[in-house]
């Protein structure tokens, strides 16, 4: 403020030296040389307005589910959101807001084998790629605790774009489990236009009884989807879901973005659930797919075979 009084009797004519002098008479202790310091000092340049405003896009999303993503898949966001951007100055103004991603915990094993079960081959052979939607299917479930016991969430995902096309949660861990969400992405998939059509289809999981019990296999069977049950002991033989389950139980259970008070019962898990699977096929970035959405993904790809042809 005083500087500015200065300055402002400066442009009016009056010798900066005479000014000072004024003020100091009246109490304000301020040198000539302090006021030209003041007028040559450098502004902000436009490297450091640029970085305070990305540091405040970090800042906003500290609190938001893209607050979870470490520094590649964060550089990929804001250069998505059009900030010309590098990895290595995002790297930079992330550690200034001391924002370091999530990172994954311990796998735990849920996998149990029924020794009366009927077992199919392993169709994928860990090749978990596909060449369009509704070609490959993963399943598996996992579990989360709550006040009131374990609750078990089931996932089915499409190997071709990742996304997860169904889920269901349940506070026991039978057969009705894994095959809800069979149901669940069969009828969505026809609800949007895509059915699945007899033959095309492998659904692939692990040697957990569940899926190998005569109701699951049945139904697949029904359906015209071929089984596939990795082996047993092999920790890659359902290498995709375990990832996914993996993301799920770091981005979703472990923080409390989805969630912010404990997991009381299954519908808190039901809640938190919903809104992580929605923000991972409609909104998260993944690597794997050139970081677009699942959605987005199979949205190009639908896109490119109902493209009209051009007039000649």
């Amino acid at each position: 403020m005083i500087m500015g009084f200065i300055d402002e009797l400066r442009s009016q004519g009056h010798a900066v030296e005479s000014v000072c002098a004024v003020l100091r008479q009246e109490g304000c202790q301020v040198a000539a040389r302090t006021y030209r310091a003041w007028r040559s000092r450098r502004a902000a340049c436009a490297c450091d307005v640029s970085d305070a405003c990305i540091l405040n896009v970090l800042h906003d999303l500290a609190d938001t589910p893209e607050g979870l993503y470490g520094r590649r898949k964060m550089t990929a966001y804001l250069r998505r959101c059009g900030y010309q951007v590098s990895a290595g100055r995002v790297d930079r103004l992330m550690r200034v807001a001391r924002m370091n991603g999530v990172r994954r915990g311990n796998r735990v094993r849920t996998t149990i084998p029924s020794k009366d079960g009927v077992r199919a081959g392993d169709l994928l052979n860990r090749d978990f790629t596909a060449i369009a939607p509704n070609t490959k299917w993963v399943t598996d479930f996992t579990y989360v605790r709550t006040w009131t016991g374990f609750t078990y969430v089931a996932f089915v995902l499409d190997c071709y774009s990742h996304k997860i096309v169904a889920w269901h949660a349940s506070c026991s861990k039978t057969t009705p489990l894994v095959l809800t969400p069979l149901r669940i992405a069969l009828w969505d998939r026809d609800r949007h236009g895509h059915p699945v059509r007899p033959g095309e289809l492998i659904c692939h999981a692990d040697a957990g009884s569940q899926y190998t019990s005569v109701r699951f296999t049945e139904h697949l069977a029904a359906e015209g989807i071929a089984a596939s049950i990795g082996t047993v002991a092999d920790a890659y033989d359902n290498a995709l879901m375990e990832c996914v389950i993996g993301l799920y139980k770091t981005e979703c259970i472990t923080t409390t973005i989805f969630h912010d008070s404990p997991y009381k019962t299954i519908a808190d898990v039901e809640y938190a659930t919903a809104g992580w699977v929605d923000w991972y096929n409609n909104r998260r970035l993944h690597s794997s797919l050139g970081h677009v959405p699942p959605a987005e993904y199979e949205t190009a790809y639908h896109a490119t075979l109902n493209r009209e042809l051009a007039p000649t």
